[in-house]
């Protein structure tokens, strides 16, 4: 019988899942099943070097999936032990090559699809999963928009493993809990239907009306079966994914990623980015202008979490809303023009009558932001123009490329530490490497929605919160801006280091929890009446590790 190295892990593990230097000692009877000096600390180095030693990232990610289904435990303590090189190897890396090509690559069922089929019998469905009703914690695609490659159908389920590897690794939720799930709508990309390896249903995608009917079907029923769920939504189409969100938030307990937590950790990083440029330039605070470039669910998503920075600085909803601009396609959105899509509205200016402003330049020439973001996925948008533009109007530029991954991003941290003379601050939604400019050593921040989401969905889960609140999300961004060490922000970084995940998500989660308690949305009442003190490290003390723990939310 094959041994896993899961098997001979020790039954206590630190809690920097640091393994021992030396050769476990082995029973007799299991006396040459493994090399003499076998050591996890050295395996797990090996298997690291053998993950780079591939040469794509979809290599990787073949091997990296190989490794999770045969020793899981090795798998999730080689992501926590190596968060910044593996979280780009297994997140990164699905996102873009494992998706494209997920039916030519299969090999092993690894999640639930819930097929358009399955309508009138999607309970059932959803019944089948081996893991019973444990489910605690479910990433659902319908694969309708992957980043900024489009329709891929049931080739989006990468995304929500890849997401839930991130809330093991990241929060130390249970892998037994969590359950990661594709809604087979059909697909509108010919190239897919007409693949003979493709997963999916061969069809086109339905009618609102029908997949109103069966995302209705769908909801009930997954709170029918798991019924201490929390459900995330992932990369839905722009307008589904508001859609849906609104339809269901007040009902069942259930989030968007990609609006909220885009939002959210967006949030916490300009919260300490505008800190840094009013500083240099003495502006207030509530002042600061927000040009959005990207205006898709993400961009407005996030454009609406940041109305809640100025609302702490004591500025009104409708004031708040005046400080920031958004452009599409199409130019700056203004309101009035004819096609403007529902969830742009919001943020339409009615205080323009000019000329359309159609090119970017213009649009910064009219509005001098003081922050610059961009979520387009239109790779060197911000051109040198661009950045010495917005450079040439602020002592402190804010430029957040945060369209994922690099070779959709706006602008890479090499060029705007250049075209900046080294005064830009930055995030990023992509990973960059740190830059030597001028003598000096600049290291990115990256606005990843793994600092938010693991965490939003452990607090959620610990205080058994039956809806996810607006407080609950904004609480999460502030006390993950106020995470920061002392090392931190000497070195000018606006988001923490991430090999920091898990330290950070204990705080972030427990503000979630006292959030939830404060809408009285919560259903732990037990935690209502202990400490923040007690409260972190209960939280901490419920987090998984790889093999030892037992723990139950």
């Amino acid at each position: 019988m094959p041994v896993s190295t899961q098997t001979m892990l020790p039954k206590q593990v630190p809690s920097t899942v640091a393994l021992s230097t030396e050769a476990f000692h082995v029973p007799l009877a299991e006396r040459g099943l493994l090399p003499p000096s076998f050591s996890l600390e050295n395996h797990s180095n090996r298997t690291l070097a053998q993950m780079r030693e591939k040469p794509t990232g979809l290599d990787r990610y073949i091997f990296l999936s190989g490794l999770k289904g045969r020793d899981p435990a090795l798998f999730y303590h080689l992501l926590l032990a190596n968060m910044p090189v593996c979280h780009h190897s297994i997140f990164t890396a699905r996102s873009r090559d494992a998706c494209v090509n997920y039916s030519r690559i299969w090999r092993r069922a690894e999640g639930l699809y819930v097929s358009i089929h399955d309508k009138g019998r999607i309970e059932q469905v959803l019944r089948n999963w081996p893991g019973g009703n444990n489910g605690r914690i479910a990433v659902v695609t319908d694969g309708s928009r992957i980043l900024g490659l489009g329709d891929l159908g049931a080739n989006g389920l990468p995304i929500a493993i890849g997401k839930l590897d991130l809330y093991i690794a990241g929060a130390g939720v249970r892998p037994a809990s969590t359950l990661p799930i594709c809604l087979d709508l059909g697909t509108n990309t010919e190239r897919y239907l007409n693949d003979t390896f493709y997963l999916g249903a061969r069809q086109h995608r339905p009618s609102d009306r029908e997949m109103e009917a069966f995302m209705d079907e769908f909801m009930a029923a997954m709170a029918n079966v798991f019924p201490q769920l929390l459900v995330q939504f992932e990369d839905f189409s722009t307008d589904n994914a508001f859609k849906y969100l609104n339809r269901y938030r007040s009902t069942y307990k259930v989030f968007n990623d990609d609006i909220q937590g885009t939002g959210s950790v967006v949030l916490s990083g300009f919260i300490n980015a505008a800190r840094i440029a009013s500083a240099a330039s003495g502006l207030p605070l509530a002042e600061h202008r927000i040009l959005f470039f990207g205006a898709g669910s993400a961009g407005i998503g996030v454009a609406k979490q940041l109305l809640s920075f100025f609302k702490t600085q004591g500025v009104d909803e409708e004031t708040a809303k005046r400080q920031i601009w958004t452009v599409d396609s199409k130019g700056l959105i203004v309101a009035g023009r004819p096609g403007l899509q529902n969830h742009k509205h919001f943020f339409a200016r009615t205080d323009y009558n000019g000329p359309a402003l159609t090119q970017l330049l213009d649009v910064i020439d009219h509005v001098k932001p003081t922050a610059l973001l961009g979520l387009s996925t239109i790779k060197g948008a911000f051109s040198k123009p661009i950045i010495e533009k917005m450079a040439a109007i602020n002592k402190r530029p804010i430029i957040f490329p945060l369209s994922n991954p690099v070779d959709l991003c706006e602008v890479t941290f090499q060029d705007a530490v250049e075209w900046t003379d080294g005064r830009v601050v930055f995030a990023s939604g992509s990973p960059y490497k740190n830059v030597e400019y001028k003598g000096n050593k600049f290291e990115p921040g990256q606005g990843n929605n793994m600092y938010i989401f693991p965490a939003l969905g452990l607090g959620t889960i610990i205080s058994k919160a039956v809806n996810v609140t607006d407080s609950m999300v904004e609480q999460a961004a502030v006390a993950l801006s106020n995470s920061l060490t002392p090392e931190e922000h000497a070195d000018g970084l606006i988001y923490p280091r991430l090999n920091r995940i898990r330290q950070v998500s204990a705080t972030i989660a427990s503000a979630v929890v006292r959030a939830a308690q404060k809408d009285g949305v919560d259903r732990n009442l037990a935690f209502r009446e202990v400490s923040d003190a007690t409260l972190l490290e209960l939280i901490k003390a419920k987090m998984w590790l790889p093999s030892t723990s037992k723990t139950r939310f």
